[in-house]
């Protein structure tokens, strides 16, 4: 599983966690994310996010 960062405000998608509050399941990978999602803290789009290595 991986980890993406929003570039704006540094909000981390982790794939295994999801985010169920906005019905994203857990093991969801980030491709599978529509490409209409916004970062739930700032609302920029799923191009101002980078893959990151932990």
């Amino acid at each position: 599983m991986r980890k993406w960062q929003c570039l704006v405000c540094g909000f981390i998608y982790d794939e295994e966690l999801g985010i169920p509050a906005e019905r994203i399941a857990p093991g969801t990978g980030w491709d599978e994310i529509p490409d209409d999602w916004a970062c739930p803290d700032c609302g920029v789009g799923k191009d101002d996010f980078e893959m990151i290595q932990l």
